[in-house]
């Protein structure tokens, strides 16, 4: 298999969504677009077909990359009448989307679905068949879908055929009902001076405060190079702006009347923190509805980050379905 790596950093003009810089009507200017990593097979001729992967809070796209190597190898066999490929995208404010001064506040849910539209249009891309959010990135999915339903993105955007939104509480999160690790976690790293001596100290400083190793060895790996120092690989006060976004925003308008021809599948993971009771009794009694189809799944044996508790597990829920499309 051969893969293939770009990067986006171009300029790119929409006429349809010009942003003004001066007040004046038609006057607009350049805005830069999401970075991506993009693995596909060897082309052979055959349809192309995308499928679009969103982190998570603080991740980027690399954290996805064995699950859509071994994705796209389970989906391209002699079989399929596709040619997929799949595209990791570095959200804004994270991964090196977060060296791109181009992206306007607010950092929303919103916006961060516009980002894939305006990803789209610029590369002059087919719109995605398939859309795969981890955690926030499952709101942005859901976003994403609703905001092509509703015709946000112009008559050229053409709705996913599947939406995966992975161990994402659909809803607003109340803090009440979760044990409040992702708020401190976030307050910590406000408290942190922006240049760090090494990965090391900050890895030890997070296991002081209480922190797993776990967690802190993957608060480390978002570190980068800055001189003699380390620094983060997110810009944290978007991230902080889109996390917020993320609480408030809810989707369950989008689950109990999907738009149509559009196959949404929630998947949960076993051991996640995330589902508190009324959140999972209203899961189940989702009813397929003839506008469009929900699924949801549960991941045995996982907590919330599925990519690494049980990949083969996740693998083995979303290939079948993805390969129905071929």
């Amino acid at each position: 298999m051969a893969k293939t790596i770009r990067t986006a950093r171009l300029l790119f003009f929409s006429p349809r969504t010009p942003l003004n810089t001066n007040g004046l009507n038609g006057h607009s200017r350049y805005y830069e677009t999401l970075a991506f990593e993009e693995i596909q097979a060897t082309p052979v001729g055959k349809k192309p077909a995308t499928a679009f992967v969103l982190h998570g809070l603080l991740g980027s796209g690399r954290n996805w990359r064995s699950f859509a190597r071994n994705l796209l190898t389970n989906i391209s066999d002699s079989s399929s009448s596709l040619e997929w490929r799949m595209v990791l995208v570095d959200m804004r404010n994270h991964g090196r989307s977060a060296d791109i001064k181009g992206f306007l506040p607010p950092h929303d849910m919103v916006n961060a679905a516009k980002d894939l539209a305006n990803l789209v249009e610029s590369q002059g891309w087919n719109w995605p068949d398939v859309v795969i959010g981890h955690s926030m990135g499952g709101k942005v999915a859901l976003q994403f879908a609703e905001s092509c339903a509703r015709g946000d993105y112009g008559e050229s955007a053409i709705l996913p055929k599947q939406l995966w939104v992975l161990d994402s509480v659909p809803g607003e999160v109340d803090p009440d009902n979760s044990d409040g690790e992702v708020e401190k976690v976030l307050q910590t790293l406000q408290s942190l001076p922006s240049l760090m001596p090494s990965r090391k100290w900050l890895v030890d400083h997070m296991i002081e405060l209480g922190f797993s190793k776990v967690l802190s060895e993957w608060i480390g790996s978002n570190l980068k190079k800055s001189g003699d120092h380390q620094t983060w690989a997110f810009n944290l006060d978007g991230a902080v702006e889109m996390f917020n976004s993320y609480r408030e925003k809810s989707y369950w308008s989008v689950l109990e009347h999907p738009p149509e021809g559009l196959q949404i599948t929630v998947v949960r993971a076993e051991n996640s923190d995330r589902w508190s009771p009324p959140i999972v009794q209203r899961l189940e009694g989702l009813t397929t509805v003839s506008e469009g189809k929900v699924s949801i799944p549960v991941l045995p044996n996982s907590g919330h980050w599925v990519h690494v508790d049980n990949p083969k597990g996740l693998l083995d829920i979303i290939a079948p379905s993805i390969k129905i499309l071929s």
